[in-house]
């Protein structure tokens, strides 16, 4: 089994953003792509500012978050990702977006053994390999959590011709990221999703219909479930347009019209009350 060196990203937002510096903490030559410079120029600060911030709090020395910013290079062109072990799409949760994407890349890594990975969080990994043709033996989900160098859960997914040395490369990978890697089958949602959407959906529900206001509504469940924060505030955080998009990809992946998302939630996102990142949602943010 052969053993990864190098990882590229495809992605400089939130997501790619986070498993670029994961992986380059963990010893990895790391290169992350994207076609917007601005996102690169930022993404590179956010780099910057959260390794110095992780020195600060004596969670790494100097020494080690030098190494990883040497470890870290950021480019527009794609190419830069040709010698990659195994490359890592975190764009937009968009099926024919990504299978675009992974056309290109599986062109570029014909007749190698690079992994191509794809952080999708709800879509099909047999439907995006359909995109890579003969490396669909390479091809797997690995879906990080946000924000990615805190949360410790990879869960990794297999697709229909998904290999099983590619699952044990793709299994230790997350392992020497520091992460535990949790296997799930390919159904619309995964696990995660699967479960959470439909629970964040019937919070919208019951405050539609006035069961309860919603801060009340978040308050009951965590502390009459001891959830860390409340399913409203947590769709604000995930943002409700993609919760409203998960929803609707587990409706068509499940041929089931009870994942619909609640007529609420629909109606906030047509408003642009997208949660934290427009600075209102169900809740309000003033410091947005």
């Amino acid at each position: 089994m052969s053993e990864i060196k190098s990882v590229g990203v495809v992605g400089a937002g939130q997501m790619g953003g986070g498993i670029a510096q994961i992986a380059a903490v963990a010893g990895f030559a790391t290169t992350v792509f994207d076609t917007a410079a601005d996102s690169i120029a930022r993404c590179e600060k956010t780099h910057n500012k959260l390794l110095a911030r992780a020195v600060e709090k004596e969670r790494m020395t100097e020494g080690e978050a030098s190494d990883a910013k040497k470890r870290l290079a950021y480019a527009t062109d794609l190419q830069a990702l040709a010698n990659a072990d195994i490359v890592i799409e975190a764009v937009v949760e968009n099926a024919e977006v990504k299978k675009q994407v992974f056309t290109k890349i599986a062109e570029m890594h014909a007749g190698k053994r690079t992994i191509l990975a794809t952080n999708t969080s709800s879509i099909s990994i047999t439907e995006i390999a359909t995109a890579v043709g003969d490396a669909a033996d390479r091809f797997i989900g690995m879906h990080f959590f946000y924000p990615v160098p805190v949360m410790k859960l990879v869960e990794v997914i297999r697709g229909l011709s998904t290999s099983d040395e590619t699952t044990q490369r793709t299994i230790a990978l997350a392992q020497q990221m520091g992460k535990t890697a949790v296997p799930a089958n390919d159904r619309a949602g995964f696990v995660s999703n699967r479960v959470l959407m439909p629970m964040i959906n019937e919070a919208f529900y019951a405050w539609m219909e006035g069961v309860a206001e919603p801060e009340h509504l978040d308050e009951i469940m965590k502390l009459g479930c001891n959830f860390p924060m409340g399913p409203l505030r947590l769709a604000d955080f995930i943002g409700l347009d993609t919760c409203a998009h998960i929803m609707d990809v587990l409706a068509e992946g499940l041929n089931s019209e009870r994942y619909r998302p609640c007529p609420l939630l629909r109606q906030l996102v047509v408003a642009g009350r997208l949660g934290d990142k427009t600075g209102r949602g169900v809740f309000e943010y003033s410091a947005k």
